[in-house]
């Protein structure tokens, strides 16, 4: 079962109606596979989750989803170029040591990227720090000493992040602190976001047909 967090996560029904029926999807750091278990029931994707957390493959595999240990910073050689039409990283970017290397990685694996990530940039965020302590909210619901987060970058930082690898950002929404779309005009999102959501497509190479929006 879904616990009510999972249900009403925005950000991932967001990601499901970005995909496609039938696509075969990858998702890196898929949790309890939540995600996974209602694209492969509800579009046909075919699906694979990566979790290192064994109380979190439990999950993902009583609802049916497959799912490796695999270590996100050094294994992700083990999946070939091109073998999968979308891979997801959700809210797990800022947790890995490499983000640069596993956004190429990413790339190489599928011509499309769906990428969401807390904003360290978000306003409440700034206000805290001013105040002399680190941020904590519902999109960084973690103490200092016992965050799982090793980069803290904001929105701005991410996308200057994609422009060097060459990445093109093909879709972009907000979350507000509430984790619902922000009503806050796109163009803030650098101060006004508690989370982004992104859709990439490498710019080096030619989208596929099969994968145009």
């Amino acid at each position: 079962m879904s616990t009510r967090a999972e249900r009403t996560r925005v950000d991932l029904g967001l990601i499901r109606s970005w995909i496609k029926p039938q696509a075969r999807v990858l998702d890196l750091g898929c949790g309890p596979g939540t995600l996974l278990a209602d694209l492969a029931t509800h579009k046909g994707c075919t699906v694979q989750g990566v979790e290192m957390d064994l109380a979190s493959q439990v999950k993902a595999m009583a609802r049916g989803v497959p799912v490796i240990g695999v270590d996100i910073d050094k294994q992700l050689d083990l999946f070939a170029d091109a073998s999968y039409d979308v891979v997801i990283m959700s809210r797990t970017l800022q947790a890995v040591r490499y983000p640069g290397v596993v956004l190429r990685h990413m790339m190489r694996i599928a011509p499309i990227a769906v990428v969401s990530m807390p904003n360290f940039g978000y306003w409440r965020n700034r206000l805290r720090l001013l105040g002399g302590h680190a941020p904590v909210s519902k999109d960084l619901p973690y103490q200092w000493h016992d965050s799982p987060n090793v980069h803290f970058g904001s929105s701005r930082d991410l996308e200057d992040l994609f422009d060097q690898i060459g990445l093109s950002i093909l879709k972009c929404v907000a979350l507000g602190a509430d984790g619902h779309i922000s009503r806050a005009p796109i163009r803030s999102r650098n101060w006004s976001a508690g989370a982004v959501v992104y859709e990439l497509a490498d710019q080096r190479q030619p989208l596929p047909s099969a994968g145009r929006r």
